[in-house]
């Protein structure tokens, strides 16, 4: 979902959710919060109005599904992604090989401190693709996400 007052000329990004984040809100509160998936949504499409940017939404619980969304952003020309792939970031090669061949700036994101959490969540393979990667900033590592990418690009906050 594109939402927000940016003018349509304005750059696009994607900000990408995976498997079980709509849950946000009701899964595991002492993990991941209280903030739902259109609260992160919202303040997505909020920062990157800042900056001149859209943010365009999206959350499937599909890995195939995340894959045609990189390669749709790809073909659309988009200017960054900011992803939290969820469980796939750290067994998807195919999600990373994805992030790879479209050579669209990318940061990870995941909400929890995945290395203070089971040795599994340790390893990465969209961290591998991405420029950045921020985790335990709970839904605030997303505006600091899109300011880094912001910045990556060399676009300034709009005043």
């Amino acid at each position: 979902m594109v939402q927000g007052n940016t003018p349509a000329s304005a750059a696009t990004i994607y900000v990408l959710n995976g498997p079980n984040l709509n849950m946000l809100g009701i899964r595991e509160p002492q993990t991941y919060g209280h903030a739902t998936l259109a609260d992160v949504e919202k303040l997505c499409v909020e920062t990157a109005a800042q900056f001149g940017l859209k943010a365009d939404c999206r959350q499937s619980n599909r890995e195939g599904e995340l894959i045609d969304f990189i390669h749709e952003a790809h073909a659309k020309k988009v200017a960054g992604i900011i992803i939290n792939a969820g469980a796939y970031s750290h067994t998807s090669i195919a999600l990373h090989d994805a992030l790879v061949a479209v050579k669209i700036p990318t940061i990870e994101v995941h909400i929890s401190n995945i290395h203070a959490r089971e040795s599994f969540r340790h390893h990465s393979f969209t961290a591998k693709a991405a420029f950045a990667s921020l985790c335990g900033f709970g839904i605030d590592g997303y505006r600091l996400a899109i300011s880094g990418l912001a910045a990556k690009l060399s676009i300034k906050a709009q005043n």
